[in-house]
């Protein structure tokens, strides 16, 4: 989910009178990515005035000795240097080339002193060390790709990391996640620079949306289990790995402490600077990345699925798993299997508050009855989908039908042939 400031910090300074917001300064590393090296080159240095998209004037400046070399080995000569981003009132670095080297001494001076002197500062994926190394990110929000993003909060814990996010602005300091959501950032700065449409107009011509969001159930969020490369040599290395092995069991913090042979006070502090997150969440964080799995690989009921994460009942899943993803346990199930069809046939993915609708938690069918499964069955074979679309005893294999029956004319009103059944309510 994209998190936007609603003003500026008060640690953002008053931009410089030799520096512009429209000139865009792209830090370029060698051993950098290709692609995320041209994600701002191909934003902020094409002219797109014919489709309404304000001209940006783009510095592209060498961050150290040349030749700069990428990934694929392709040389790349940068027609300014260091000294061009005096200039630009936005800077960008779109990624870094190692996430256990440090950034070269003279591109973070640089970079503090734009920042310094109120210019912008972007930092693309792993782009985002080098804004945390020149001390940018100390005490803000930040993300990056979640793969990294233990290794980011670790090694600067004063770096309030959430890899759940696209992009984080924080006014005068911006960072993304993966290479995707780069593009959503750059386009992001347009529409904050010239407004919607302009944005807009540029997403067309890139061909890509216009704004999305981590709660999109098209985009789902990238929750995983990484942890720092560095876990492994680490004592907490043997309960982290029990954890993970024993999720479907009701556990807490304590007995992963008692598992350290730690107080739990001495467990929290070396489990965070291990890893960058509290344990108690950390834990939750997992529980629910299990019930995710579970969700798309499974025809567990939602009830099921929360005793197998361990959740010490249904409710407790829901509050949690829509939190972190932005959905119930059942919405989420259903826009994941309409986007993913038995049959392979395409179709349209759900939203999630199509979804929310669309879903009749197994708990409300239970308190229906055998009646109300005989009276959809009927309503189904009406509609010429018993043989088609039912399971056993006419039951409907996929709540994701439900939401799709015509309506049927009864007297003077209409009803739909499905059952009742509330919207699930948020959890805490």
């Amino acid at each position: 989910m994209s998190q936007d400031s609603a003003a500026v910090p008060d640690a953002a300074r008053k931009l410089a009178a030799r520096r512009r917001r429209e000139i865009v300064a792209v830090l370029l590393f060698s051993g950098g990515p290709i692609f995320e090296s041209s994600i701002p080159l191909s934003v902020f240095g094409i002219d797109r005035q014919d489709a309404g998209v304000p001209r940006y004037r783009l510095l592209v400046c060498a961050g150290e000795d040349a030749p700069l070399r990428t990934t694929g080995g392709l040389e790349l000569s940068a027609p300014y240097g260091l000294e061009a981003i005096s200039r630009a009132g936005t800077v960008v670095v779109p990624a870094w080339r190692s996430i256990t080297q440090a950034p070269p001494p003279a591109a973070l001076d640089a970079l503090r002193r734009a920042h310094e002197e109120g210019a912008r500062i972007v930092g693309l994926c792993t782009g985002a060390f080098v804004l945390a190394a020149a001390g940018l990110l100390d005490g803000r929000p930040a993300t990056t790709h979640w793969m990294y993003a233990p290794t980011l909060a670790k090694r600067y814990p004063s770096v309030h990391v959430d890899p759940r996010e696209l992009f984080v602005d924080d006014g005068d300091v911006l960072t993304s996640a993966g290479t995707a959501a780069g593009i959503d950032l750059c386009l992001h700065i347009v529409r904050t620079d010239h407004g919607a449409d302009a944005a807009n107009a540029l997403a067309r011509r890139l061909v890509v949306p216009p704004r999305r969001t981590a709660s999109d159930m098209g985009h789902q969020r990238y929750l995983d289990r990484s942890l720092p490369e560095e876990i492994g040599a680490d004592p907490l290395a043997e309960v982290v790995a029990w954890a993970l092995e024993h999720l479907h069991e009701q556990f807490d913090v304590e007995t992963l402490a008692a598992r350290a042979y730690m107080s739990r006070r001495t467990f929290d502090r070396r489990f965070r600077s291990l890893t960058g997150s509290a344990p108690l969440q950390w834990l939750i964080t997992q529980r629910v990345l299990q019930a995710q799995r579970l969700l798309e690989t499974s025809d567990y009921s939602v009830d099921e699925v929360a005793g197998r994460c361990g959740f010490r009942s249904p409710v407790a899943l829901r509050g949690h798993f829509r939190r972190q993803l932005g959905a119930s346990p059942a919405a989420y199930r259903a826009a994941y299997r309409a986007r993913r069809p038995q049959n392979g046939a395409p179709e349209p993915a759900l939203r999630p508050e199509r979804a929310e609708r669309a879903e009749r938690p197994e708990r409300e069918r239970a308190a229906l009855g055998a009646g109300a499964e005989r009276f959809t069955a009927a309503a189904l074979a009406g509609h010429g989908l018993a043989s088609a679309e039912a399971g056993e005893a006419g039951k409907p294999q996929s709540d994701v039908y439900a939401s799709r029956l015509p309506e049927t004319a009864v007297g003077r009103g209409t009803v739909r042939p499905v059952l009742p059944g509330q919207r699930e309510r948020p959890v805490g």
